[in-house]
């Protein structure tokens, strides 16, 4: 039965990310967002992670995504057509990244699970400290890796909305 959850949470998630890249209206982009993040709590819950569920439903679904709805309310942005000439290349470099993580997982499954994540080391100490003790212990790099992944979404931002500020001066 848990099994049967993970799957559609997995599947749920899966779909709904595809519709929040797919989809040209914003406001349906963000609900589409708004659904992943419930079912990506969802999948928390079935990992016995609770602690990362409060975290996802309140950081994320409560304070980051009303954010992004209430600053595509106030732009006023009903539809972006702009960037969809660059879908070829969005798609290659999505499938490089499918085929990464997909490789990463069959050499994970091969490997088996790390020491750090075994359960009698979440029933000794609480959900919270076993969190920062894996995080900053066994996946400090995968956790670099993704504040440096972040960091380029960022700038990248930055880049995309200086060229809009630019083109209207002129």
């Amino acid at each position: 039965m848990n099994q049967f959850f993970f799957l559609y949470f997995a599947g749920v998630i899966a779909l709904t990310s595809v519709l929040v890249v797919a989809l040209r209206n914003p406001v349906y982009s963000a609900l589409a967002l708004l659904i992943m993040f419930f079912h990506v709590a969802g999948l928390y819950v079935t990992l016995h992670a609770e602690f990362l569920a409060a975290v996802q439903v309140i950081v994320y679904a409560g304070a980051i995504l009303v954010l992004y709805l209430f600053v595509v309310m106030l732009l006023n942005v009903k539809r972006e057509d702009r960037y969809h000439a660059q879908l070829p290349v969005a798609g290659l470099l999505g499938l490089t990244f499918l085929t990464t993580v997909l490789l990463a997982a069959v050499r994970f499954r091969d490997a088996g699970a790390p020491a750090g994540t075994a359960d009698g080391a979440a029933g000794a100490s609480g959900n919270t400290e076993t969190i920062g003790q894996v995080l900053y212990s066994t996946y400090l790099f995968p956790f670099e890796i993704a504040s440096l992944i972040l960091l380029v979404a960022m700038i990248g931002a930055i880049v995309l909305a200086k060229k809009d500020i630019g083109g209207r001066e002129t």
